[in-house]
């Protein structure tokens, strides 16, 4: 009977606990998915800002303009099966013309993981830089694509389509990969051409 009352007993102490735990975990969740959202928010702001610097941007809804599925289809029929256009903001500059247009595609070829970066282009389809949202290569290796010698390369270019070269870029169309960091390398640079094809798909269709 002793027995049967201590178990009665500790079943209680287990579940009083455990909805204790519960209420703290629920709380600290509570506390901290305000200020991480609001963290998460300023590190998009800052991607779209470092792409294209003084505009303000307005964000396309790419399902409810069937956009999601005409960038699907054409970032597929490049043959590129591991990137994907997340969201797509519309720019404009201080006086309010159109300036251009920033993408936010994620890779899933990196070799930590995925990549993901916002892309600028402007009006004629200009590469204005690229700015990484989350990026978890090795470091001093593949994290050295977040640095202004690797970022900067793709500013100014006006190709249609990137590759990598190993032996020193020749002509427009060619980056240098990054030493050691191959993988890394070929994943951002799919992820731009994604971009590339998606705005190209998106001015074929009309858009301006």
């Amino acid at each position: 009977m002793k027995n049967g009352s201590s178990i009665v007993k500790n079943t209680i102490i287990l579940v009083i606990m455990t909805l204790i735990l519960g209420t703290i975990l629920g709380s600290v969740h509570y506390i901290t998915e305000e200020p991480i959202a609001a963290q998460e928010q300023k590190e998009h702001d800052e991607a779209l800002e470092a792409v294209m610097p003084g505009c303000t941007f307005e964000t396309v809804d790419l399902q409810g303009e069937g956009l999601a599925d005409t960038f699907a289809a054409a970032i597929a029929d490049v043959g590129l099966t591991a990137e994907s256009v997340d969201e797509m903001n519309i720019a404009a500059d201080a006086s309010g013309a159109p300036a251009g247009y920033v993408f936010s595609i994620t890779t899933k070829e990196g070799y930590g993981g995925e990549i993901t970066f916002t892309l600028g282009l402007t009006e004629e389809g200009t590469i204005t830089g690229i700015s990484f949202l989350s990026i978890s290569e090795t470091a001093g290796l593949g994290m050295r694509a977040d640095t202004d010698a690797f970022k900067g390369q793709f500013a100014d270019r006006t190709s249609e389509f990137l590759s990598y070269t190993k032996t020193g870029a020749r002509s427009e169309d060619e980056i240098d990969a990054l030493s050691g960091s191959t993988v890394t390398t070929n994943a951002i640079v799919n992820g731009v051409n994604a971009g590339l094809v998606s705005f190209k798909a998106y001015k074929e269709g009309g858009n301006s």
